[in-house]
């Protein structure tokens, strides 16, 4: 491990490169079609009319310099009655364009202005497949059309759904709307809009000389790990088309994000990815802190890190276990899953938690290590590496496991960016890139670990990266271990003002927007007394400005973007998760193969649904 008192150098976002994509943009359409916009979190923003929109994004994606040729997110904000938004154009709806250069490691946002309350733009689908689905998700949540889409109805809420549930006069509560009633005749309306017609689900009918047989893989079945269903059509055993129906675990997490205040939505981020636990935690508050100018120390950087490979590790030995019985072996899953609980022995001891610990905090953790927590990560890491060794000869080793994985359900690495793929998935690719190699946070630049990739982006070059993430996951794990940064308070009385220089090694950030704030005068003067109830009660005043922060999470890149208008609660909440863009690459995955190469690819795709549909 890096001595931490070392000044990292921060990869993400080069200060150059606003200028050059801004000036470039500018060079491309004028300097009146390009608007810049100043942001908490240095990435390039800029405004495009929408007449010049379509153009300026695929200028961006190949012809542009930079080479942006991932569309890394694409949502929408509802600003009717946003205050704090000076300096911006007009707007009742904003499309943003999140795009990433992998080539200069940079990314771009672009935002288009839309006004009128059925607001349409041009599709981007011919420039980036992987924005079908990002479409049809701004339409059913916003209302906004896209013209020449090749499949425009919902994708998340039901087909006979009233409304676009982030608009803002939208209720985001049970009790602003009336008691739920289901008469005979809206029965019956829900059961005609179940009925299936392959044509509206973009399944093109066959030849004449074909008979296509239609099959529903789901909702419920065990091969699909939740509630998701899949239609399939085939050619006898063949997968001619498939089409995934999502949004069964789809509980508005967005919208919820925009009704709790900031801390207090700490919770809901943990059931997203809900095998992931504090992972899901450490983007959201990452955001937060960036919006509102947090600094941590190094103790609370480095207990971070440890908590969330120690997720990482929960994570993919769930995978791990479960992706071998889908493959017919019944054995490991039991052996990983007991492995997983040695992990959540530690997680308990730690945030009192295992699934769902909610445990980092805006501006740091919830409180210090307790006494004995390195006895219980040394023994787990003695524990592992021995099961490991015995997992690779019964299942990586296993000749039908190969038989069923390698050359199943590969994409090339083209393909991959194309749908944003990310995380272990694009490093099957043979691609080397991980955020916390390439973009540093929270102290991963003080760490000596390696990135694993795979020579094919099949089931079992999927498979190979995780298993070895397992192992680095644990060489961080031992260094955090090994170097953790003492604490500063040896006992209660031993504290310093909140108006001194905040210590490098506190559990907590004596910022004032850190929540909860430390308490260690509550008792002493009323002031403080009232400033902590405050803070507690009601969180942090964020000042307006936006800000996302993306890591690598377990199953690929998870980000917060987040929008104040300099108040107690989000104004936008987007989260873009890393299964939402996997999901959709199951049909370029399985066409011309078996439903048995099917359940193998789903398996080794390692998604969660409530990390598809939040």
């Amino acid at each position: 491990m890096v001595d931490p008192t070392a000044k990292p150098n921060p990869a993400a976002r080069p200060g150059p490169a606003e200028t050059t994509v801004i000036s470039e943009l500018r060079g491309k359409f004028g300097a009146g079609a390009v608007t810049p916009q100043e942001t908490k979190d240095g990435v390039p923003t800029v405004w495009v009319d929408s007449r010049t929109a379509h153009e300026a994004l695929r200028y961006l994606k190949s012809e542009n310099s930079r080479r942006f040729r991932m569309l890394y997110d694409l949502t929408a904000i509802d600003e009717r009655v946003r205050a704090g938004r000076a300096g911006q154009p007009e707007a009742d709806f904003t499309v943003l364009y999140h795009l990433l250069s992998y080539d200069k490691n940079e990314d771009v946002r672009i935002k288009v202005a839309l006004k009128g309350d059925s607001p349409e733009l041009k599709s981007v689908t011919d420039i980036w497949p992987a924005a079908n689905w990002y479409e049809r998700e701004v339409w059913d949540m916003f209302g906004v059309r896209f013209g020449g889409h090749p499949n425009p109805r919902r994708i998340l809420m039901p087909p006979t759904w009233q409304g676009h549930p982030l608009r803002k006069d939208h209720p985001a509560r049970a009790t602003e709307m009336g008691l739920f009633r289901l008469s005979d005749e809206k029965s019956e309306e829900e059961q005609l809009a179940l009925k299936f017609h392959p044509g509206e689900w973009g399944i093109k009918p066959g030849g004449r000389d074909a008979d296509y047989m239609f099959l529903n893989l789901g909702p419920h079945h065990p091969g699909t790990h939740g509630l998701l269903r899949i239609i399939l059509a085939l050619d006898g055993e063949e997968i001619v088309d498939a089409v995934p129906d999502i949004g069964f675990h789809h509980r508005g997490a967005e919208k919820m994000g925009e009704r709790q205040t900031w801390h207090t939505y700490i919770p809901y981020t943990d059931r997203i990815d809900y095998l992931a636990g504090v992972l899901n935690n450490l983007a959201y508050v990452l955001a937060v802190e960036k919006l509102a100018g947090i600094e941590v120390g190094d103790r609370v950087k480095v207990i971070r890190v440890m908590l969330s490979e120690l997720f990482r590790i929960v994570s993919h030995l769930v995978w791990y276990g479960t992706f071998a019985q889908d493959l017919g072996a019944l054995s490991p899953v039991f052996y990983t899953f007991y492995d997983r609980e040695r992990v959540f022995e530690i997680i308990e001891a730690v945030c009192g938690g295992r699934m769902h610990p909610s445990w980092f905090r805006i501006g740091g953790v919830a409180q210090e290590l307790p006494r004995g927590w390195d006895g219980l990560v040394r023994n787990f890491l003695e524990w592992l590496p021995p099961r490991l060794a015995e997992y690779d000869k019964i299942i990586m080793k296993n000749k039908l496991f190969r038989i069923r994985t390698q050359g199943v359900g590969a994409y090339t690495l083209e393909e991959a960016m194309e749908w944003g793929v990310t995380g272990p998935n694009l490093r099957a690719c043979n691609f080397e890139w991980d955020w916390r190699k390439k973009r540093p946070y929270s102290g991963y630049e003080w760490f000596d670990f390696e990135i694993p990739t795979a020579a094919v982006g099949d089931c079992y070059g999927r498979a190979l990266v995780r298993v070895e993430e397992i192992r680095q996951s644990m060489r961080i794990v031992r260094q955090c271990l090994e170097n953790m940064p003492p604490p500063d308070f040896k006992s209660k009385n031993d504290f310093k003002s909140e108006n001194d220089p905040k210590s490098k090694h506190d559990y907590k950030s004596r910022h004032p927007a850190a929540t909860p704030p430390l308490k260690e005068r509550t008792m002493q003067d009323i002031e403080t007394l009232i400033n902590h109830f405050l803070g507690v009660s009601w969180g942090p005043v964020i000042p307006p400005g936006e800000a996302s922060f993306g890591i690598e999470a377990a199953k690929g890149n998870n980000s917060y973007y987040l929008v104040s208008d300099g108040g107690a609660v989000s104004y936008r909440t987007r989260i873009r998760t890393p299964s939402f863009p996997h999901m959709q690459t199951t049909p370029l995955l399985c066409r011309g193969l078996t439903i048995p190469d099917l359940i193998a690819i789903l398996g080794s795709i390692d998604f969660i649904l409530a990390d598809v549909d939040r």
